[in-house]
C-alpha cells in the first residue's frame, strides 16, 4: 500500500508539512483571515488561484487546506471542500450542477434540510424533483425526464437506514450523463467508499463522526479536482458558508482518533442492537447489518462495517408509553444529531403533538446513537428504561 494511501499516515501525518509550522506537532492555528503578498505580481497569480493559495479565508485557508487534504484522500476522492455545515456541503453541490428547469431525483426521506433545499428553496427557481424509493435502483432509472441533471444518494438514510445499490444507481446515472451525489454521513469514509462504486461527489455532515467530539458544526465535499474547483469558483466563494481556522483545527484534531472512535461504536452497537431485537418490548430495530434487516446483504456488500447509530419501534400502546421509556433513559442524553462520543436519543414523538402519525415516520420510533460509553452500561441502562412503557 502507498504511504499516501495508509489510513495512519492519512489521519496523523498527510497534508501537514511541520516545517512551516515551527516544527510543532500538533499543527498551529492560522487564524487570519487575510493574507500579505512582497509585490504586484504575486498578488496577482494568488488571486488567480485562490483554490490553492492562501488570500483571504473564504477561500483557502493553511489550517482548512490540511483538513481539505485529509478529507480528500480518506474519500478517495481528488479534491475536497470544508463548509462551515452538512446542509452547506450538499446545497453547494446540487445548486452548482443545476439550473432552472432542471429536475433533480432525490431518494425518498433524505436528510431534512436536503429535503428543504428541494421542496422550499429549489422550487422558487423552478428546479423540480421526484422522490422515489431508492431500495430498487431502477426507480431512479424509472423517474429520469429530459431534464433529469442529478441524482441525491443517502446510503443508508439516517432514521430509518434504508440503502441504495450505489454501484446500481452510478451506473443508470452515467448512462444518461447525469450527476450522482451521495451523503456519506452515516459510515463515514472509513465504512463507505460511494467514489469507489462510481458515485461522482460525497458530502458529510463533518459534525457526526469525523468531529467527532460534538463541539464543532461542519460539512464536506469530495469529488475530483475539476468539479470541486467548479463548487468553490461559485457557490463556495459566493455563499460564503466556511468553517472558521479553529473549526477546521478541531476537525482536524478530531480526525486523530477516527479509526479508534468508529471501530469502538460499531462494536458497541452490534451489541445493543442484538439486545434490543431479542427484547419484548421492542417490535422492530433498523440497524443495516442486523440478518432482519431487509437489505443485510447490500448494506454486507458496499460496506465495510455498520456504524453506531439505529432506530427502534417500541411497544408502546401510546406517545405517553414512548416518552416513559425516552424519559427514563440516564445513559443516552436526549439530542439531535450524533456521531460523538457520547450516546444519544432521538425520538420522533418529540415533533409530534398526537399519537397519530406525521409524514413518513411513525410515532413509536426512536433513534439511539451509541457512543464509546461501555456496552454493557448502555444496555443496562436501556433494559431499566424499556421496562417503564
Amino acid at each position: 500500500m502507498a504511504m499516501n494511501d495508509d489510513l495512519s499516515f492519512i489521519l496523523n501525518h498527510l497534508g501537514e508539512d511541520r516545517e512551516h509550522g515551527f516544527n510543532a506537532v500538533v499543527p498551529p492555528i492560522v487564524q487570519s483571515g487575510n493574507f500579505t503578498y512582497s509585490t504586484v505580481d504575486a498578488l496577482r497569480q494568488a488571486m488567480r488561484n485562490e483554490f490553492d493559495v492562501p488570500l483571504y479565508t473564504r477561500g483557502a485557508n493553511p489550517t482548512v487546506g490540511m483538513v481539505r487534504k485529509k478529507l480528500a484522500a480518506l474519500e478517495h476522492a481528488e479534491d475536497a471542500l470544508v463548509f462551515g455545515s452538512g446542509s452547506a456541503a450538499m446545497a453547494a453541490a446540487v445548486l452548482s450542477f443545476v439550473k432552472a428547469g432542471d429536475h433533480i431525483v432525490c431518494v425518498r426521506k433524505p436528510y431534512s434540510w436536503t429535503g428543504r433545499l428541494l421542496n422550499e428553496l429549489l422550487e422558487r427557481f423552478n428546479v423540480s424533483h421526484t422522490y422515489v424509493d431508492g431500495t430498487d435502483a431502477e426507480n431512479f432509472r424509472r423517474a429520469i425526464v429530459p431534464q433529469t441533471r442529478l441524482f441525491i444518494t443517502e446510503s443508508p438514510n439516517s432514521i430509518t437506514f434504508e440503502l441504495q445499490d450505489l454501484r446500481a444507481v452510478a451506473a443508470i446515472a452515467k448512462e444518461h450523463g447525469i450527476l450522482t451525489v451521495c451523503d456519506n454521513s452515516y459510515s463515514s469514509p472509513l465504512f463507505q467508499h460511494p467514489i469507489d462504486l462510481g458515485i461522482d461527489l460525497v458530502a458529510h455532515s463533518g459534525t457526526k463522526y469525523l468531529n467527532g467530539h460534538s463541539d464543532v458544526v461542519c460539512g464536506v465535499l469530495a469529488g475530483s479536482r475539476g468539479q470541486i474547483r467548479q463548487v468553490m469558483a461559485k457557490e463556495f466563494m459566493t455563499l460564503g458558508a466556511i468553517p472558521s481556522p479553529h473549526d477546521a483545527w478541531l476537525l482536524l484534531r478530531g480526525l486523530r482518533t477516527l479509526e479508534l472512535r468508529m471501530h469502538r461504536s460499531a462494536d458497541s452497537a452490534e451489541r445493543v442492537a442484538n439486545f434490543l431485537e431479542a427484547h419484548a418490548k421492542v417490535a422492530q430495530v433498523n440497524w443495516p447489518f442486523l440478518a432482519s434487516f431487509p437489505q443485510q446483504a447490500l448494506a454486507k456488500r458496499q460496506m465495510e462495517r455498520c456504524a453506531g447509530l439505529m432506530s427502534i419501534r417500541v411497544k408502546a400502546e401510546d406517545m405517553a408509553g414512548v416518552e416513559r421509556f425516552c424519559n427514563g433513559l440516564r445513559r443516552f442524553l436526549m439530542a439531535v444529531s450524533w456521531g460523538g462520543y457520547e450516546s444519544l436519543q432521538f425520538p420522533t414523538a418529540a415533533t409530534m403533538d398526537t399519537r397519530a402519525p406525521q409524514g413518513e415516520l411513525p410515532w413509536d420510533l426512536v433513534r439511539i446513537y451509541v457512543g464509546l460509553e461501555d456496552p454493557q452500561a448502555l444496555i443496562a441502562d436501556l433494559e431499566q428504561a424499556l421496562a417503564r412503557i
